[in-house]
């Protein structure tokens, strides 16, 4: 009996030994992956909460928070770079929307003494302008900044003794800036009202714009998604040049649906 009982004690106390010997080397692995874990992180500045263009950023709004270090991209702030960037960047304008937990990039930001808002988001040799439109000339307020619409001049011409209405499109597939000073759809708003319509458009289309408001009533006409992308215009891009260099010829007539043209309008 002593005999067995002496077998069973090895047996347990070899047991043991085994159990703490695992345990101790899972210990030990989980130690080494927890560390090499913390040695492929950093800590990126993001978003604290939704942010949208145009807003005001104050340093509660952004958050430093943990992020793989291979997925962290050139244009991130890294807090071992930039400890202070929270508070640098504060009082700054957003040039793009930020949603909750989105990376934080310099470029998408503009301090205020950098310029405005309409500025910072206007591309490289592009300008604003703005005209005046009414409900019933901007397809019934349902234009929203970011759609792209066909610019229409209406007005009366003389030919001969008689008067006549014409209608021409000056411009085609242009981008809305903002409707009023609205410049992002906001709180899900799917009707924009404003007294002006605010475009892109090149140095060349700003002209024939100005010329146009001089001699007419302006009328914006919505495009359908499916051609509204750039690049996706069927004719040209830039506007009917009629406008401008046509000032004392020809210009098109629309006259119950029917194109003809009429003749010594100055």
């Amino acid at each position: 009996m002593k005999r067995a009982r002496m077998i069973v004690l090895v047996i347990a106390f070899a047991a043991a030994g085994g159990a703490a010997y695992v345990a101790k080397n899972m210990t030990g692995g989980t130690t080494r992956t927890v560390e090499s874990n913390t040695a492929d992180t950093v800590e990126v500045l993001v978003a604290g909460r939704i942010i949208r263009l145009g807003d005001s950023i104050r340093s509660g709004d952004l958050k430093w928070q943990v992020w793989p270090k291979q997925a962290a991209g050139s244009g991130y702030i890294v807090k071992s770079r930039q400890p202070r960037a929270a508070s640098n960047y504060s009082g700054a304008i957003a040039r793009s929307s930020f949603l909750k937990g989105e990376p934080i990039k310099a470029q998408k930001l503009i301090k205020a003494s950098e310029g405005g808002v309409m500025a910072a988001i206007l591309p490289s040799g592009m300008r604003a302008i703005s005209t005046a439109i009414r409900e019933e000339t901007s397809a019934g307020g349902f234009i929203l900044p970011n759609d792209r619409v066909d610019v229409i001049v209406s007005r009366r011409v003389r030919s001969g003794r008689r008067e006549q209405h014409v209608s021409e499109t000056v411009l085609r597939n242009v981008r809305v800036l903002a409707i009023g000073q609205n410049i992002e759809i906001k709180d899900g708003k799917k009707v924009a009202k404003g007294k002006t319509a605010t475009l892109e458009l090149s140095p060349g289309q700003v002209e024939i714009l100005s010329l146009a408001q001089s001699v007419g009533d302006i009328s914006l006409a919505l495009r359908s998604l499916a051609d509204a992308a750039p690049g996706g215009v069927s004719g040209p891009q830039s506007g009917d040049h009629n406008l401008k260099n046509n000032r004392g010829g020809s210009i098109k007539l629309l006259k119950y649906g029917i194109s003809s043209r009429a003749y010594g309008v100055n």
